[in-house]
Order: structure tokens, then C-alpha cells, then sequence
């Protein structure tokens, strides 16, 4: 049976007046890298003639290609911006900020019109701006988000589209104070829960770490961490200290919370291994809306995750581009807000 795919339903509803949301608020790795390579090969002896029809040359630099988010991302971003008429040039940082830093210094010698930058690390962000700034190219800091001193040093010429990470770690919460026993599984007054974290240094990890708990506290629940893992996002690492907390604490885990769908995808696995239920005697929730993640939550094996939505993100970061490029006022922020994802309207994000 056919159905809509989430990109064509996010986008549908993302595409209906995005440009007037923007002025009012604050394929695989190898054919994106040929399609990309041709694409600046033709861009300085072009330069002229794409002044002339309104085009323009877009360097996009993504921290990681192989994080799962961030390529449903850039391929979202990479088509709004070609049907804007722009060559495109998306590059994949390896998670090395030297070698996304090398990237820049390249696309700055190409004499790109637009910036659209995916930071390794955000406490670099500064450097990034000094680096660009000389040159006049306007920047569009997308899902890592900067501090806002770093935008205020090259404003007017500089600004931020993402997701609060606050809300997305709230929602985390609230989905498990939605449950039947509210988190406390063993009702004992107490919610015990373990927590796998992201990068240390990304705000959204930070956040979602500290806004799911103050969800629970918010609500008057007595709450009791485990224990903390650093698992950098990936899936395998949380899978395997899941698997180690697991054997640690048993049941006397209630909750794993974590910061991304795949860390929860390696945690489902371990759950599942140890021989815990998702929704009898154990929660689990993530943050992304991955396609397999919500597949989860439709069959009962993830309590809830929280859309992160990469279309509604990359249609704000295309228009902000088009801001920049046709030289009118470009906000310093552009906020997409997260959405539940649970059992009642998960099929619709599949």
C-alpha cells in the first residue's frame, strides 16, 4: 500500500506561507559530492551572468554525514535551494571541525554568495564568523545553535534557524508523565531513570537533558538519575550502556531517556535483549521522528518520540538564504517548533 511519505506531509504543511512566517518571526554522500564538485567547478566563471538572473552560488557545510538527522536534513535543503535556482555545494565536515574549517576557507576562495554552516562544534562558532566576516558573506547557522554574542558580532549579515531545545525536552517529559503510571512504574513515588546524552558541547544536548527532568519536577515528581551516559549521539555507544545499566540497576530502571532517536534505537535493542517490555515495565523516549523510531512508537516499543522537523527547518533556512541573496533585512532568529510524536498520531510522520 502506498502512502505519503513524511517529507511530502511535512513539507506540504511546511511550504504554505513559509515565507511570511520568515519575514514575521525572529542522496547519498558520493552523487551529493559529484553533483556538488560540478556545481562549483562552474560557479566563478558563472558568477556574472548568475548576478544577472537572480541566481546564486550556496555553500553548505554539515558537521556529519553520517548522522542520521542531518541527512534527512541536507537533502531537504539541498532541494529547496536548487528549486530556488541556486547552485548548491553541500559538504560533509567528517565531524573534524579543521576539516570543516578547511571547507569554509575553500568556499570563501570560490566566492560563494551564501553560507549555510552546520557547526562540529558550536564553541567554534566565533572563529567561524571571524574567519568569514572580512569577506561579506552572509552566514545562516542551521540545528547547532550559537551563542547569541556570535551572531550580534557580524549582524545584519548573520542569523540562526533551528528548534528550541528546551520545548523538545520538555515534550520528553510530558510524554511520560502521560503514561498510565506517570513514570513511576513501581509506584513508589519516585521516578528512577537513566539518561543518554549527545554532544557534551551541543546546546541541544544540554537542554534536552535538563528540560525533560524539570518536566517531571515541574509536575511535583520526586525523580532519581541512575545514572548519566555520554553516548556522542550514536547508537551503538548507547546500546551498549544501556545494556551495561541494564544488568547495573534492573528494574530499577523506570526510564531511559534519551537525546536523539538513534541512541534510543541502540537502547530499544538492549531493553529488548534484557527481556523489559516498553509501556509494562520500562519507558523509553528519543527526539527526531526517525522513520524506524516512529515505526516503534506505532508498535509499542518506544513509549513517544519528539519530531525534530528537518523540513519545516530547511524551508526556513532556504528562505532565510533567499533573504540574504535578493539583499533584504534577515531576522537574527527563525524558530521551528518540535511536535509529540505518540501512539495517536504517529502514523501520520511515517
Amino acid at each position: 500500500m502506498k502512502m505519503i511519505s513524511r517529507r511530502d506531509f511535512m513539507k506540504a504543511s511546511a511550504v504554505v506561507g513559509a515565507a511570511g512566517v520568515l519575514t514575521a518571526c525572529g542522496g547519498s554522500s558520493s552523487s551529493t559530492a559529484a553533483s556538488s564538485t560540478a556545481a562549483s567547478s562552474a560557479a566563478s566563471s558563472a558568477a556574472a551572468s548568475e548576478a544577472a538572473t537572480g541566481s546564486a552560488n550556496v555553500g553548505v557545510c554539515i558537521y556529519q554525514f553520517a548522522d542520521n538527522f542531518m541527512t534527512l536534513y541536507r537533502t531537504d535543503l539541498e532541494e529547496y535551494l536548487k528549486d530556488k535556482g541556486y547552485s548548491v555545494t553541500i559538504v560533509d565536515g567528517k565531524n573534524d571541525q579543521n576539516t570543516q574549517t578547511e571547507q569554509i576557507n575553500t568556499f570563501l576562495q570560490q566566492g560563494v554568495d551564501v553560507l549555510i554552516i552546520n557547526p562540529v562544534q558550536t564553541t567554534s562558532a566565533q572563529t567561524i564568523v571571524d574567519t568569514i566576516s572580512p569577506s561579506g558573506t552572509p552566514i545562516v547557522f542551521i540545528n547547532r545553535e550559537p551563542e547569541k554574542a556570535v551572531l550580534d558580532s557580524y549582524a545584519g549579515k548573520c542569523c540562526y534557524v533551528g528548534a528550541d531545545a528546551r520545548q523538545s525536552g520538555t515534550y520528553q517529559g510530558e510524554l511520560i508523565l502521560e503514561t498510565e503510571t506517570q513514570g513511576d512504574i513501581n509506584g513508589d513515588g519516585k521516578i528512577t531513570y537513566i539518561m543518554c546524552k549527545g554532544d557534551p558541547e551541543n546546546i541541544d544536548a544540554q537542554y534536552r537533558t535538563e528540560y525533560s527532568i524539570k518536566a517531571l519536577t515541574d509536575a511535583d515528581k520526586e525523580v532519581e538519575c541512575l545514572y548519566e551516559y555520554l553516548d556522542n549521539w550514536d547508537q551503538t555507544t548507547a546500546q551498549q550502556d544501556v545494556a551495561n545499566a541494564l544488568a547495573q540497576y534492573g528494574e530499577k530502571i523506570e526510564v531511559v531517556f534519551c537525546n536523539n532517536d538513534a541512541m534510543a534505537l541502540g537502547a530499544l535493542q538492549s531493553i529488548e535483549q534484557a527481556g523489559r517490555t516498553v509501556g509494562k515495565d520500562i519507558y523509553l523516549v528519543g527526539v527526531d521522528a526517525l522513520k524506524e523510531a516512529v515505526q516503534n512508537v506505532v508498535d509499542g516499543k518506544m513509549t513517544g518520540t519528539v519530531l525534530n522537523d528537518d523540513v519545516g527547518q530547511a524551508t526556513k533556512a532556504a528562505e532565510a538564504t533567499q533573504l540574504f541573496v535578493e539583499g533584504k533585512d534577515v531576522e537574527e532568529y527563525y524558530w521551528v517548533d518540535y511536535v509529540k510524536v505518540t501512539t495517536e498520531n504517529a502514523a501520520q510522520y511515517l
